[in-house]
C-alpha cells in the first residue's frame, strides 16, 4: 500500500486559518446547553468542547495502536497486514473528516497529505529492517525528524500560536520514540518492552487531544458554545475513555495472539492485565486495598471468559465456546445491576446489558473473523468495538457527574499538558477520575463484596 503524499504545509497553514461551516465546529447550540446557560444547569461531560476532544482522543489514540499493529504484522509477514494497513488508513480518514469538519475540505485534503507522509515513513523503517537495512532505517528517522519540525510549525501559525513549536516538536518526538521502540522491541523478542510502549505512545495521544481541543476551541469559542473540553468534567470522560478503549484494543490483540499461539500473547495478556490494575488501582487509591482487590475480581473475571472463549476456538470445542458467551451473558446481566445500584440509578441496567453485549459481540466477532481469515472483518470490528467504548465512557462519567455535580464544579480548566501535544502531565483525567470514585465507591463498596461472595 502506497501511503506517501505530496506535503503542502504551507497552503494548509494558511487554509486552516479561517474556520469553516460547523461539524465538529458544532451546531448552534439549544438555550441551555452552552455557555452560560450550560453553567446554570452545573458541570457536563458532554458539551460541544468536550465531544470535539472525545473525537479527537478517539482518532489519535486508535492511530497509535493501528500503527504499533500494522508495524507488528509486518516485519511478521501476517497475513492479515494489508487489513491492518487499511484499518490505519481507515482512521486517518476519519481523523481528515474531524479536522475538514473545523477547517474544511480543502485543509482536511491538504492534512491527510500530511498525515499519510508521516505514515509512511514509518512504514518506510519497517520494510528497512525487514531487509536489515541499516541505512534505510535512518533516512526513514530522518524524514519523520524534518516532518516534526515541519508539522510543529504549521500547527503553531495554524491556532495562532496557541500551541508553540517547540514544545509540539517534543511531543512529536516522544511519539515517533514510543512507535519506534515498540516496534524495535518487538522485533528484536523484548515484548514486554514492546507493549509498555505501545500503551505509553496511546496514553500519549490524549494529551495531544486535550491540547490541540483546547487550541481549537479558544480559537474559534463561538463555534463551540464558549464551552471548553479541559474541565474536571471534561477530563473524567477522558480518563475513562481512555481506559475503556484500552481494554477493548489490548482484549481483541491478546485474543489473536492467543489464537495465533504467538510467542508474545503473554506479554499482551500482561499488557491487557495492566489496563486491569490501573483501573483497580484507582479504585484503591481513593477507598482503598478491599474495593481496589473486589473490583479486580469482577474485571478480571470477564476477561477469564474471553480467555475460555479463545481456549475452547483452539481447541475445537464448541461446547465450551458456548459456556464461555454463557457465562458472559450471566456476568452482563449482573454487572448492569451493580452499576445501576452503584449510580443510584442514573444508569439503568436494561440498557447498561445492552451495551455490554454489544461489548462482547465486538470481541468475539472480531476473533471469529480473524480466525476464519476474514481480516477485513476482524478489523472493522475491531475498530467498532474501540470506538464503542468511547460512549461507555461518556455515558458512565455522565451518570457520575450527574451524581455528583459538587465534586466537578469549577471555573478554572484543568491543566493544560506541559508538552504542548501530549506528555506527562494528568491529560487522561486521572485526577477528576479518582475524585468521582471516591463518591461513587462510597455508594458500591457493599456491592462488590456481595458479588464476589456470590461467585465464590
Amino acid at each position: 500500500m502506497n501511503l506517501k503524499r505530496t506535503m503542502t504545509a504551507i497552503p494548509l497553514a494558511a487554509a486552516i486559518m479561517v474556520p469553516a461551516a460547523p461539524g465538529l465546529a458544532a451546531e448552534p447550540a439549544e438555550e441551555g446547553k452552552t455557555g452560560a446557560k450550560a453553567e446554570e444547569m452545573g458541570p457536563s461531560v458532554s458539551t460541544p468542547a468536550a465531544d470535539l476532544r472525545a473525537t479527537l482522543d478517539q482518532y489519535l489514540s486508535e492511530h497509535a495502536y493501528l500503527a504499533v499493529v500494522t508495524m507488528q504484522k509486518g516485519i511478521d509477514g501476517a497475513e492479515d497486514f494489508d487489513a491492518a494497513a487499511s484499518a490505519l488508513e481507515e482512521n486517518t480518514e476519519d481523523l481528515t473528516g474531524a479536522i475538514s469538519s473545523v477547517y474544511g475540505e480543502e485543509a482536511g485534503e491538504q492534512f491527510n497529505n500530511m498525515w499519510s507522509e508521516h505514515i509512511g515513513y514509518f512504514v518506510d523503517y519497517v520494510n528497512a529492517a525487514a531487509e536489515d537495512n541499516d541505512m534505510a532505517q535512518k533516512e526513514a528517522l530522518n524524514a519523520l525528524d524534518n516532518y516534526r519540525a515541519d508539522f510543529s510549525e504549521f500547527l503553531e501559525t495554524a491556532t495562532n500560536e496557541r500551541l508553540e513549536a517547540s514544545a509540539l516538536a517534543e511531543g512529536l518526538q516522544m511519539h515517533v520514540n514510543q512507535l519506534i521502540g515498540s516496534f524495535d522491541n518487538y522485533e528484536a523478542g523484548n515484548y514486554e518492552e514492546a507493549y509498555s510502549d505501545l500503551r505509553a505512545s496511546m496514553e500519549h495521544m490524549y494529551g495531544v487531544g486535550k491540547g490541540l481541543s483546547t487550541a481549537v476551541t479558544n480559537q474559534f469559542p463561538e463555534d463551540f458554545g464558549n464551552t471548553s473540553p479541559a474541565t474536571p468534567a471534561a477530563d473524567l470522560r477522558a480518563g475513562l475513555n481512555h481506559t475503556l478503549s484500552e481494554h477493548a484494543a489490548l482484549a481483541v490483540l491478546a485474543m489473536q495472539k492467543g489464537g495465533d499461539g504467538a510467542e508474545d500473547f503473554e506479554n499482551a495478556a500482561a499488557a491487557l492485565q495492566g489496563n486491569t490494575e490501573d483501573l483497580a488501582a484507582q479504585i484503591g487509591s481513593v477507598y482503598g486495598k478491599q474495593a481496589q482487590e473486589d473490583f479486580k475480581m469482577m474485571w478480571e473475571e470477564h476477561i477469564g471468559y474471553f480467555v475460555d472463549y479463545v481456549e475452547a476456538a483452539g481447541a475445537g470445542d464448541e461446547e465450551a465456546k458456548e459456556q464461555a458467551l454463557s457465562n458472559l451473558d450471566e456476568y452482563r446481566m449482573e454487572f448492569s445491576k451493580f452499576l445501576e445500584t452503584a449510580t443510584e440509578g442514573e444508569l439503568n441496567a436494561d440498557n447498561l446489558a445492552q451495551g455490554l453485549q454489544m461489548h462482547v459481540d465486538q470481541l468475539t466477532g472480531s476473533f471469529d473473523s480473524y480466525m476464519a481469515g476474514d481480516y477485513e472483518m476482524a478489523y472493522d470490528q475491531m475498530r467498532e468495538a474501540y470506538g464503542h467504548m468511547f460512549g461507555v465512557g461518556e455515558g458512565l462519567s455522565g451518570a457520575i457527574v450527574s451524581q455528583h455535580p459538587s465534586d466537578f464544579e469549577t471555573d478554572m480548566p484543568s491543566e493544560m499538558p506541559k508538552t504542548g501535544m501530549g506528555g506527562t502531565s494528568d491529560s487522561s483525567g486521572t485526577g477528576a477520575w479518582m475524585m468521582a470514585w471516591s463518591s461513587m465507591i462510597v455508594v458500591s463498596a457493599g456491592l462488590f463484596i456481595g458479588y464476589r461472595r456470590k461467585k465464590a
